[in-house]
């Protein structure tokens, strides 16, 4: 696997202006938004990014109860990656006991980390994970490639080897069995590498890619359609997401299998 950079330094310099207007573009895109298929009720867990909180979901959670969904937070605290003993079993627990308490299997939605926090619950418990949608997750590469990585490894004390690199790619790359994935990234994000947050193509997998920043990603009208989009998809059916008409104007073109 070719090794990749951080994005440009440019790029992240202006996350911050960026974020501020696509919750400008989500505020003026609300009625537009309500024009989406109704959900079916079922549960959905929000996963924050790295050193984010449940406050940072918020928004992307009312907007899908509005719309038809039992929407809810991880209820974890900080996502401070693998700082914590029991934070992988904790995340566990909880989506058991959503799937216990409402009789459903449980969709889940991660921004940034909290996708590979995602995909990986989804490999332990493929059979209680509807499907896993990821806001622009480091999953398919090397966790160097991204703006924020001294400070993830700071923060987590982790062996940076590149025997130890090379065994973490290769476990967070293949998808879930049997679980539909979808990868929503940027190429102009400016914290991870975009080439790294993409699913491998496969009958259950698909990447949209939106044009935005990586803070805007929870706040950008775009994500909103396409993550209701795949919602809305009847539990154990899956179909690519479709580009036509207006919609190749808001989303870049499909990827090459």
């Amino acid at each position: 696997m070719p090794s990749l950079n951080a994005p440009r330094v440019l790029l992240g310099a202006l996350e911050l202006p960026r974020t501020m207007l696509e919750v400008g573009s989500l505020l003026a895109s609300a009625p537009y938004l309500q024009m989406v298929q109704r959900g079916d009720g079922h549960p959905v867990v929000v996963l924050p990014g790295f050193t984010a909180s449940d406050d940072s979901t918020a928004l992307l959670r009312r907007y899908l109860r509005s719309i038809g969904y039992d929407a809810r937070p991880w209820n974890l605290g900080r996502n401070m990656g693998l700082r914590g003993a029991g934070r992988s079993e904790a995340l566990e627990r909880e989506v058991a006991r959503v799937c216990e308490e409402t009789g459903k299997n449980v969709s889940l939605i991660g921004w940034s980390l909290g996708g590979v926090h995602a995909r990986n619950l989804a490999k332990r418990s493929p059979h209680s994970i509807r499907r896993v949608i990821s806001l622009g997750s480091p999953f398919g590469g090397s966790p160097r490639a991204t703006a924020v990585w001294r400070l993830y490894k700071s923060s987590n004390e982790i062996r940076v080897d590149p025997a130890f690199v090379d065994r973490f790619v290769a476990q967070t790359v293949t998808p879930p069995p049997n679980v539909p994935c979808t990868a929503i990234y940027s190429r102009t994000d400016g914290i991870v590498a975009w080439q790294i947050a993409m699913e491998v193509p496969g009958p259950l997998t698909d990447n949209i890619e939106v044009y935005g920043s990586h803070c805007g990603l929870g706040f950008n009208p775009a994500v909103y359609y396409a993550v209701a989009d795949r919602l809305a998809q009847p539990e154990g059916k899956f179909t690519p997401f479709q580009r036509s008409g207006w919609r190749a104007a808001l989303f870049g073109p499909a990827e090459a299998a």
